[in-house]
């Protein structure tokens, strides 16, 4: 028995149970963000990201915002992800560590 003949099962209970709502999770959750930045309650992404670049000049490989937190991935010029991660409501930097 293959591995798909395993998954497919799996795969197609998880899609029953709401295909739209993994489609567009994504994008209420982005909304609920843009939000928060318009009312104030999250500081805009670009000025942690603009800081994360000054502090570890690079490649910025990726931004998540998790539990209230940005966390912001660069790839620096000597080959060294660097994690920063900053608090979403005031962009204090919470800390800094090699990924």
């Amino acid at each position: 028995m293959n591995t798909l003949s395993l998954l497919l099962p799996l795969l197609l209970s998880a899609s029953a149970q709401d295909p739209m709502r993994v489609l567009d999770g994504g994008a209420r959750q982005q909304d609920a963000v843009r939000q928060a930045v318009k009312q104030g309650r999250y500081v805009p992404l670009e000025t942690v990201v603009r800081d994360a670049l000054r502090r570890y000049p690079g490649q910025l490989l990726e931004v998540e915002l998790d539990d209230g937190e940005y966390e912001i991935e660069i790839l620096g010029p000597n080959g060294v992800v660097m994690e920063l991660d900053y608090d979403a409501t005031s962009g204090r930097l919470l800390k800094m560590e090699e990924d």
